[in-house]
């Protein structure tokens, strides 16, 4: 017989736990993307999800130039800097691997250009469904190795969402051989993790990601199952943490994914590695969008572009810390 469905606990209060910043940033987000969004046709959510993007657009910072050139056969937009440092962050965007592109993050990874000096690629990987996994995957590791040989020099990966596990599992892939990241910066990211227990559970019914939204992209993403065992689709389903990167991890308090940062960066550091999650109390999946408005996104950005800068030179700030 098959295994009961998990209780699921009432959710917590999360107007205690969101300070009213985070609260209007939910709003302004609803106001383009309606309840549900994640059963919408893959056609209707990403009409949402670019009227959204369009909506929250910040612009780029003064002296950020871009150009769109392919790596390895992946379209992608090179954001530069005068006197850019010799290292390169590549960027892989979220949107549940069926939304999002060179469009969506552009400011962002304008941003992280303009305020760590380093070069920022942002990779358009194939999404689901036209393109199941692992189409997303091979993307981004084509485009890590094709952007590694064009700079050489330290490259970091980086990523939101979707886009951290992505990074997360190029980072895997690339101890068979070949160049190797000078570092990883995970946001918000899904690993993998157990949907039936910890914060998939106490988290399942979170503002701007439910549990059930995450089950709806997986199924988009995996239109005849999810494999067992891929770490190229979840990471923590790898068995060997062991030579990985410096890793940092951003994980929001209010978000069913919460659970999977700390839960790989203790499997790294069991296996010898240096890894660091930090979790971003009152903030909810997506919060990048939220960075110039709430206090607390613009802390947990600070954060992450000083990860990146310190990752890109080498750096490990964060001593022993769990």
């Amino acid at each position: 017989m098959p295994d009961a469905p998990p209780e699921i606990p009432p959710p917590p209060d999360y107007r205690r736990l969101l300070d009213a910043q985070t609260w209007a940033f939910i709003e302004a987000t609803a106001s383009c993307c309606p309840p549900g969004g994640a059963t919408l046709s893959p056609a209707d959510q990403r009409r949402v999800y670019d009227a959204m993007c369009r909506a929250f657009f910040r612009g780029h910072p003064p002296g950020v130039s871009t150009g769109d050139r392919p790596f390895g056969g992946v379209p992608c937009r090179v954001y530069t800097v005068a006197g850019a440092m010799p290292a390169t962050v590549l960027y892989l965007h979220g949107g549940g691997f069926v939304v999002g592109g060179l469009h969506s993050h552009d400011d962002i990874c304008a941003e992280i250009a303009g305020r760590t000096g380093l070069r920022v690629v942002s990779a358009d990987y194939r999404l689901a469904p036209e393109h199941p996994h692992p189409a997303a995957f091979d993307d981004a590791l084509a485009a890590f190795r094709a952007v590694h040989a064009a700079f050489g020099g330290p490259v970091v990966l980086a990523g939101d969402s979707a886009g951290g596990t992505l990074a997360a599992a190029v980072a895997h892939a690339v101890r068979a051989g070949g160049p190797r990241p000078a570092g990883q910066v995970l946001i918000y990211p899904g690993l993998g993790g157990d949907r039936n227990a910890g914060t998939y559970l106490t988290h399942a019914h979170a503002p701007m990601l439910t549990r059930d939204d995450v089950f709806n992209y997986a199924a988009i993403r995996h239109p005849g199952g999810e494999p067992a065992g891929d770490p190229r689709a979840s990471p923590l389903q790898d068995t060997d943490f062991s030579d990985l990167p410096p890793t940092v991890i951003a994980a929001a308090e209010c978000d069913p994914l919460a659970g999977d940062g700390p839960a790989y960066a203790a499997r790294i550091r069991a296996a010898g590695g240096r890894a660091v999650c930090f979790e971003d109390a009152g903030l909810v999946h997506g919060w990048l969008r939220a960075r110039a408005t709430v206090a607390r996104a613009c802390a947990g950005f600070d954060r992450i572009v000083n990860a990146i800068a310190a990752l890109a030179r080498g750096d490990w700030p964060y001593g022993d810390a769990p």
